[in-house]
């Protein structure tokens, strides 16, 4: 495990001893779920809704290009909020207001996408909302390592995890079920993730930060080998995620058949469905390959296999687009990133070079998540224009997974 900075101002610095509680655990957990739902209800209903009936002739396009500006904002904004997050002396805590600010400015630039009629509009908004829930993100992430022991962490990161792809189901159910136009939608979306991150920010503890670190430009710079491959591993995971999912409705539509298949049903009904499969798997593998992780005291060869399980379904999509196939590539999908997600952010908390610099420095792997969001665009529009289509795409998607599960190897402070 790499080396941690003395507590020198406080346990806000400290190296965690003391498991937490469920209680906290529910609450961190809750308030990752707002988040989510804040990211995927836009990503997977709202925006491909609204951009295609104000340009359905350039849908794809308009969609690559509105999500990859909001993805660049937010490779930005995460790692500047955790940077200025770390360095917070407030008596609040230096992660809650954070936590509280970004979500209320989220759901303000929900409000704003409600009332958009241009691509333009929609890509500005979209960016606010982007910058507002990074920073939210910012200060959540910073939340395992400050206060979850090590012993603990692949547990706490299988609960956490749960919300992840709860939160996708909870997304397009709020959007397709209980709210009945793209508007109503954004405003639902924005009160909820307002709502549910009060739990966590009230009533539970935010250690204090009593003495402002000092400014080391060179800090910002990530100077640790083992934190370098973590990132590279999590970018190439995340990358062929994105590239797999951007047109996932466009691809039941258009490839899959399903408004032919059954008649009278949209696409978005479809793909509910098929979120329900991958979030049922998802849960089904999150928190044991966590509480495992924690007891073998081993996180990489779990990573391996989460890869190599999540190559599966691409190879299943790539070859057979029926909808039978599909909904079974949805749930292989599910457990192989139920196992990810947790022991790989185990695997991140134990390779953060300083206490100091907690949150700048998840900030920084959070790139690695929202990175993929700007390039995911520029690799799969090309390719379903022209370079293959569905096909190629899926294939790439499955060998960046293989890559990034080889690639945890190169971590040698992490068993």
């Amino acid at each position: 495990m790499s080396s941690v900075s003395p507590p020198a101002t406080g346990d806000a610095l400290a190296e965690p001893e003391r498991k937490v509680g469920p209680w906290w655990v529910a609450g961190i957990a809750t308030a990752n779920l707002a988040l989510f739902v804040g990211y995927f209800a836009p990503l997977q209903v709202l925006l491909p809704e609204q951009i295609a009936a104000l340009a359905p002739y350039g849908k794809e396009s308009a969609l690559a290009w509105v999500t990859g500006a909001g993805a660049l904002v937010a490779m930005l904004a995460n790692p500047i909020a955790g940077a200025l997050s770390d360095r917070t002396t407030g008596r609040w805590g230096r992660r809650h207001p954070w936590t509280l600010a970004g979500a209320l400015a989220g759901g303000a630039a929900m409000v704003f996408l409600s009332f958009q009629t241009s691509v333009l509009g929609i890509a500005v908004g979209w960016c606010l909302a982007q910058a507002a829930l990074n920073a939210t993100q910012a200060a959540l992430s910073a939340g395992v390592p400050d206060r979850v022991p090590a012993g603990q962490r692949g547990e706490v990161s299988g609960w956490i995890g749960i919300p992840q792809s709860v939160g996708v189901v909870l997304a397009v159910v709020l959007v397709t079920v209980v709210a009945t136009t793209t508007s109503s939608g954004y405003l639902l979306v924005g009160a909820v993730v307002a709502v549910l991150v009060l739990p966590f920010v009230l009533t539970t503890r935010d250690p204090r930060l009593t003495e402002r670190p000092p400014f080391d430009p060179g800090q910002l710079w990530v100077r640790s080998a083992d934190f370098f491959w973590a990132w590279i591993t999590r970018f190439l995971m995340m990358l062929g995620n994105a590239i797999s999912t951007l047109y996932l409705l466009y691809f039941l539509t258009d490839e899959v058949g399903y408004e032919r298949l059954f008649p009278g049903e949209r696409a978005s009904d479809g793909l509910l469905v098929l979120i329900l499969l991958y979030t049922g798997a998802v849960v089904l593998t999150t928190v044991v390959a966590g509480v495992v992780s924690d007891r073998l005291g081993r996180r990489k060869p779990l990573v391996t296999v989460s890869g190599v399980i999540s190559a599966i379904p691409a190879i299943m999509l790539a070859f057979w687009p029926q909808w039978p196939v599909v909904m079974a590539a949805a749930v292989v999908l599910g457990l192989g990133f139920g196992v990810y997600v947790s022991v790989d952010n185990a695997l991140v908390t134990q390779v953060l070079p300083t206490a100091t610099g907690r949150a700048k420095d998840l900030g920084v792997i959070n790139v690695a998540n929202s990175g993929p969001q700007v390039l995911g665009p520029v690799i799969a529009g090309p390719i379903v224009a022209g370079l293959g289509g569905y096909p190629v795409l899926y294939l790439t998607a499955g060998g960046l997974a293989l890559l990034g599960a080889a690639l945890v190897w190169k971590i040698r402070g992490v068993p």
